[in-house]
């Protein structure tokens, strides 16, 4: 059967390192006009600049480290508002953190002047603004992905019902259009499928691996042994014990009707009640 694939939503983590390292220097030449009321001239800026930048892509990827693990560990889906302010949190200690001890390293190492107070008292606080538009970026990425699988996913879920159910006939693999089969059965060892014009093929997959992959709005798991499509029953009866007996209609092959078991009853009845 062709299965639906769809890779897990990683494009932004792969995208994100050629975007943040051309980002990085123009947030930097930002946060000069917006910091300096005397740019520095010559080599100084040069160096300056360059001690920054790093400074810059140190803090950022610490960030991204924070975010990628919290993806494994915190996902969104969990609960968003505290996803988003648990990153916003960690991600904004972690990055001013890693910015204000560089800083505080570099001055040590040239100069024996102390950080200058602005440094804490304005600089720290346009840093905080930039890490919080970094989150920005990365979440609005994430639900970007999101929305990019789930269209591949309805694409291909579509794709897969216009094919059909690919089943091997000696050499070649025939796709056989849902509407015409009749269900799939166990026979032994061996999973079958059997077609409305009374063709059965070997299936190379378990009921349980074709319950999660079939068009659960056209085929059920009435039991260990049968998965049938909707248009080979034809009503149900219940009994005492809470179990359905459910009726087929004429299929060679097929009984003349399978038993339900009562965990499976309810939902069943309401699965069949759907036009």
């Amino acid at each position: 059967m062709a299965e639906i694939s769809v890779k897990p939503a990683q494009s932004s983590q792969l995208r994100d390192i050629p975007l943040f390292l051309g980002l990085i220097p123009f947030i930097n030449v930002l946060n000069y006009y917006l910091t300096y009321t005397h740019i520095p001239s010559g080599w100084r800026l040069v160096a300056t600049f360059l001690i920054d930048t790093l400074e810059g892509y140190a803090a950022w990827w610490m960030i991204r480290v924070l975010i990628h693990r919290l993806d494994r560990q915190f996902p969104y889906e969990r609960s968003f508002v505290q996803r988003i302010l648990l990153q916003c949190t960690v991600t904004s200690v972690a990055g001013i953190l890693v910015i204000a001890l560089t800083t505080e390293l570099v001055n040590f190492l040239a100069t024996d002047q102390p950080v200058p107070r602005r440094f804490y008292t304005h600089d720290i606080f346009i840093f905080f603004i930039w890490i919080l538009a970094i989150n920005g970026i990365y979440i609005g990425a994430h639900f970007y992905d999101q929305f990019q699988q789930a269209d591949r996913t309805k694409h291909e879920a579509l794709r897969v019902r216009q094919e059909g159910f690919m089943v091997r006939s000696g050499k070649q693999n025939i796709a056989i259009p849902f509407d015409e089969i009749a269900g799939f059965y166990v026979d032994g060892d061996y999973t079958m499928v059997l077609t409305d014009q009374q063709k059965r093929y070997v299936v190379d997959q378990s009921l349980d691996k074709l319950e999660e992959e079939l068009p659960a709005e056209w085929f059920f798991r009435l039991n260990r042994q049968y998965i049938l499509h909707r248009q080979t029953l034809s009503a149900f009866d219940r009994m005492e014990n809470g179990k359905l007996t459910v009726r087929l209609k004429a299929t060679p092959g097929f009984p003349e009707n399978i038993q339900v078991s009562r965990t499976k009853a309810p939902v069943f009845k309401k699965w069949f009640s759907i036009d």
